[in-house]
């Protein structure tokens, strides 16, 4: 940094009382006289005090004095704030999967075992590749009408450390017959493109790493059945962590 672009950096207004001002690095009242450090010539000058506006230079630098103060406790909570996520981040496991951040702990959501139900014929698969497709309709469910994995909070947070780069997020699972439908596909005749739906909620998405994100709802969630799910458009390879909401949304 050059000696001329630092004292810039230091450099406050004398205001006159004429409406211009002086650029100095410092300046004392003397009696009758203001003696300041112009940054212009570089050096000492003195000027009679009756032609300086103390009272709107004081309020300029008492102003200045506090953005500064406040920019210095914002930079340092960020640095706290970074240095806590740092220690947060390295503690999440190298394993791909999804991580709840649990008060000071972070729990591991187990992945679930899914099913491909065929609606027309209600035939069922277990969802391993490759898998029998039909055309028609199809859900992909897990058994139960619960997750055995209960979250607190309506906003919780989570890690997801991907296992490829596919897309992922939350979404709201449904009741079928006693079991949660994650899923709704159509499979199409003769291409058997899979079309995908499925009820995602809104979340934010913060990258920390190549392959980690953070990931928190947008809203409160209401109660019922969620699950993270790791998928590829057009594919049948979902991957699956489910969880349930118990607290009410506020």
């Amino acid at each position: 940094m050059s000696t001329l672009w630092l004292a810039l950096l230091l450099a406050v207004k004398l205001y006159l009382k004429d409406g211009t001002f002086q650029m100095v690095r410092e300046y004392q009242v003397e009696g009758d006289r203001v003696k300041y450090y112009s940054t212009e010539r570089g050096d000492w000058e003195e000027i009679p005090k009756d032609l300086i506006d103390l009272k709107k230079t004081q309020a300029e630098q008492a102003s200045i004095e506090a953005e500064r103060k406040s920019t210095l406790a914002a930079d340092a909570a960020e640095e706290k704030a970074e240095r806590e996520q740092a220690r947060e981040i390295a503690r999440v496991p190298m394993n791909a999967g999804v991580y709840w951040v649990n008060g000071k702990e972070l729990t591991a959501l187990k992945q679930a075992d899914v099913k491909v139900v065929n609606n027309k014929r209600r035939n069922v698969w277990k969802a391993l590749s490759p898998i029998p497709v039909i055309t028609g309709k199809a859900t992909l469910e897990v058994d139960g009408a619960a997750s055995a994995m209960a979250v607190t909070g309506n906003r919780p947070e989570f890690y997801m450390r991907l296992s490829a780069e596919q897309r992922f997020g939350i979404v709201k699972l449904a009741e079928n017959k006693g079991n949660r439908v994650v899923e709704r596909w159509t499979i199409v005749p003769v291409t058997k493109e899979v079309v995908q739906e499925h009820d995602d909620v809104e979340v934010f998405r913060q990258q920390v790493d190549d392959d980690l994100y953070k990931v928190w709802p947008q809203k409160p969630l209401e109660p019922g059945e969620y699950a993270f799910i790791q998928y590829t458009e057009g594919k049948t390879n979902t991957q699956v962590w489910d969880f349930s909401v118990k607290g009410a949304a506020q």
